[in-house]
């Protein structure tokens, strides 16, 4: 079963998203800001992370970075999902390596598809 790392520090946004996944049937872990994701990864490298930009401690940008920064973890897939639409946010996503960029709302079908063609 696949374990994706789900982090996103409002709370109805992370029980959405991990209840879609779940429904998929991925396993799901959870994290709330940038500092606890890292946490997490350094703990259990999950096979995919869905990453929201916009956090408090550590953004999803920052948090990228230092898992592009680690051998363990620079191949690790990313998927950016956050509310932060502009082209330049994305432009930025795929620069620092992430693998999709998917903004909120969102449809469930395109980003369980997306994870599925991560895997």
């Amino acid at each position: 079963m696949a374990k994706i790392l789900v982090v996103d520090d409002v709370a109805s946004e992370l029980e959405m998203i991990s209840r879609i996944l779940k429904n998929a049937g991925m396993e799901v872990v959870e994290a709330t800001d940038g500092e606890e994701a890292i946490a997490c990864i350094r703990e259990s490298i999950p096979d995919v992370v869905i990453l929201d930009v916009i956090m408090p401690r550590m953004n999803g940008f920052e948090v990228i970075r230092e898992l592009r920064g680690d051998r363990k973890t620079e191949r690790l897939p990313v998927i950016f999902c956050s509310q932060k639409n502009t082209e330049i946010d994305k432009t930025w996503g795929a620069e620092l390596g992430a693998d999709a960029y998917v903004t909120k709302p969102f449809d469930p079908e395109q980003l369980v598809d997306i994870v599925q063609r991560l895997l």
